[in-house]
């Protein structure tokens, strides 16, 4: 990560009222109305820290009905703490990464067959997202699919594709909306060391 961006993260954070935002948004997503309620601030107040968060990447939205909820985005703000870490003891962010890198490989051979076949969806949420991610990582980003063709590519795994599918809704892979899906960025996918 670029030094730059580590010191717009710095600085953008280092405010007392867009840290306890965020505080807030770590326990559920919020409306700007909702925000301001809770800090005793006027929106156009809560207006202004949001568009910096929003700068940052460190926050989303989506639009449920007429009112917009603001989302913290737990993984981009786990990144860019970490590279702060990895920036100053690069030698022991490495040991972690080799270690993770373990871990995934030896879930991946326990959970798939030698043919590439799901044998089950781990119990243990951090190996199922382990699995998830496997089985997206040859779709694209940014282009659409059908109900259909997420089934069949999931199929190719395992036969119970609808449950799959539903997972990989609900740990924020996929945005769905009328039947179409789309990749979302890997930053918004849960953070499997996070849980």
């Amino acid at each position: 990560m670029q030094l730059k961006r580590l010191v717009a993260f710095h600085k953008v954070i280092a405010d007392p009222t867009r840290l306890r935002i965020l505080v807030l948004l770590a326990k559920e997503p919020l409306h700007g109305q909702a925000l301001a309620g809770k800090l005793g601030l006027t929106p156009p107040t809560i207006t202004h820290h949001i568009s910096k968060l929003r700068e940052i990447g460190l926050i989303y939205e989506r639009r449920v009905k007429n009112t917009i909820y603001i989302h913290l985005d737990p993984i981009a703000f786990r990144r860019d703490v970490e590279a702060v870490l990895q920036l100053v003891f690069p030698d022991e962010q490495k040991e972690v990464y080799m270690t993770e890198e373990k871990e995934q490989l030896s879930v991946l051979r326990n959970f798939f067959t030698s043919d590439g076949k799901l044998k089950q969806l781990p119990g243990k949420q951090k190996k199922r997202l382990i699995v998830l991610e496997h089985l997206i990582r040859t779709l694209q980003v940014g282009k659409k699919y059908t109900e259909k063709e997420i089934n069949e590519h999931l199929q190719s795994f395992h036969e119970d594709y609808a449950t799959i599918r539903r997972e990989l809704v609900i740990h924020h892979f996929f945005y769905r909306e009328n039947g179409i899906y789309e990749l979302n960025p890997p930053e918004m996918w849960r953070s499997r060391s996070g849980i």
